[in-house]
């Protein structure tokens, strides 16, 4: 798998702990010395803008998505290399599904779930067969995957989500997995 560009998706705000923003940095970071263009939200606000600012600082290219009706209310990052504004927020999310060839979940909010629970449904259309990289940073997502394993249990589920979801506690934990230890290089 060739990652040339990581779709993340995160809050857009900083939550309670720093680590929390740390961990965006940190991922930024990364992303810009692998020359992986971010693709986000949009937003200038919370860990949206903290990646957004890291990935930028070191160099690289980032591509935000957001629309309208939060334009104002995220802040819009204007110094982004290319700030696409869209009429809706299924539109967003398509056109970032479309330019990522992989996504990560930071922490977040409601929209931060709704666009991981809507990569795994489309994963499970066969729309389109994408990693996902969840960051549990500090066991913020614990009740939720154990939620998931709960529909898998109970017979709710057609597959098992976490065949194409990789769950790490830290971006060294994730950068160092195999299928993102030569991100950024084509080795098709």
């Amino acid at each position: 798998m060739s990652v040339k560009s990581l779709a993340v998706f995160c809050g857009s705000r900083d939550g309670r702990e720093t680590l929390y923003t740390e961990e965006a940095r940190k991922l930024g970071q990364w992303m810009a010395s692998k020359k992986i263009r971010l693709v986000y939200g949009g937003g200038n606000v919370g860990l949206m803008g903290a990646i957004a600012n890291a990935v930028l600082e070191g160099g690289g290219e980032v591509f935000g998505v957001i629309p309208k009706i939060l334009d104002a209310r995220e802040r819009s990052h204007r110094q982004l290399t290319q700030l696409l504004v869209v009429d809706t927020m299924h539109i967003r999310k398509k056109n970032m599904y479309d330019l990522c060839d992989a996504a990560v979940i930071l922490p977040g909010g409601y929209g931060t779930l709704d666009e991981l629970f809507e990569m795994i449904t489309w994963n499970n259309l066969s729309i389109h067969d994408k990693q996902i990289f969840i960051l549990n940073l500090n066991g913020f997502y614990d009740h939720l995957l154990a939620h998931i394993d709960t529909m898998l249990v109970n017979g709710f589920l057609y597959e098992n989500p976490m065949n194409n979801i990789s769950v790490v506690s830290n971006v060294e934990e994730l950068i160092a997995l195999p299928s993102l230890r030569n991100a950024g290089i084509n080795i098709a």
